[in-house]
């Protein structure tokens, strides 16, 4: 089978390559899986440098999730040959065939496509995760979502507007703007540089965010502490713009708010009910056709290099697919 193999760690993808492998071999408790489609994460192209928290040994076959048909399974895993998947590990998705644990694999959504199911797994579980189980998202609640041009700041504008809550979306490229409308429908779009807590709060009236869910980190995060509500929340996502932020604690203190740490597959290992219970929910939501992943483009996997430059030139509005066999 064809995989996108990591045999050395590089700046510039010159590690990776797409090579020919022997196909996995099914250990008990896992499923075989048929790769359909396999979206690309922000943290696939940071462990091809060695720069994400998990670092694994290489080689590694690169690739968090994907969606597929079973070829096999154990009796009584819940899973039978021909079951339509979506789910993944921390690596491995970037294979026409692969095996994970059952665990890791739950039933697509009815009436969802492969390329939308792979799409929507770690966004839409981190955007749920945050908003819903850390913050206790409520109805017309103001939602502040930085890097809207990614696949899980895009996923948590879907995700709080079908919700009821009020969005505005942020981006550092004026050129995304009007994508980011279109694709997100949020109730504002502003650029996210210099000081823009007095947009914030012209467009909320004064209230500024309940909710700040903040994917970025660095100057937006700074700028962020004085965006938030006096009771509010700061989502500390991740830390694309490359700087982790400092903050003094008297200014949480003076403001009232809260800074929230958000992993969501850590809160899904350590609460497995309710891991279960939010997939459930993103499920329902899925199938009642009121969230829809965001995809900027699907690429055959032996184009995977333009996917992977693409996110590293910020180019994208949505998630990179990738369908392998192609």
């Amino acid at each position: 089978m064809q995989a996108l193999r990591v045999d050395r760690l590089s700046d510039d993808l010159s590690g990776a390559s797409l090579i020919d492998l022997p196909e996995p071999v099914r250990a008990p408790g896992e499923v075989l899986v048929r790769v359909r489609a396999a979206s690309l994460n922000f943290p696939d192209l940071l462990m091809t440098r060695g720069e994400y928290q998990f670092k694994p040994a290489v080689p590694f076959t690169s690739g968090l999730e994907f969606a597929g048909e079973v070829l096999e399974a154990d009796p009584g895993s819940g899973f039978a040959p021909g079951d339509k998947v979506m789910g993944g590990n921390k690596t491995g998705a970037f294979a026409e065939i692969a095996s994970v644990s059952a665990d890791k694999l739950s039933a697509m959504p009815r009436g969802m496509d492969f390329p939308a199911a792979a799409a929507m797994g770690a966004a839409y579980s981190t955007a749920y995760t945050g908003l819903v189980e850390l913050c206790g998202l409520k109805p017309g609640q103001w939602v502040l979502v930085h890097g809207a041009s990614g696949g899980v700041g895009l996923a948590a504008c879907d995700l709080a507007r079908a919700l009821g809550a009020k969005v505005i979306a942020t981006t550092g490229s004026a050129a995304k703007v009007e994508r980011i409308a279109a694709l997100a429908h949020p109730d504002a779009v502003i650029l996210a540089e210099g000081r823009f807590r007095e947009q914030v709060a012209d467009i909320t009236g004064g209230a500024l965010a309940d909710i700040v869910f903040d994917p970025v980190g660095g100057d937006v995060f700074d700028e962020s502490t004085r965006c938030v509500a006096f009771g509010g929340k700061l989502v500390v996502v991740g830390f694309t713009s490359g700087r982790i932020a400092d903050i003094s604690t008297n200014i949480p203190l003076i403001k009232g708010f809260s800074i929230v740490g958000l992993r969501a597959g850590e809160y899904a290992r350590r609460f497995p009910a309710r891991g279960q219970a939010i997939q459930s929910a993103i499920k329902a939501l899925a199938e009642e056709e009121r969230i829809t992943p965001a995809i900027d483009r699907t690429l055959p996997l032996s184009q995977w290099r333009e996917g992977f430059e693409a996110m590293a030139r910020r180019d994208l509005v949505g998630k990179v697919v990738f369908v392998p066999g192609t």
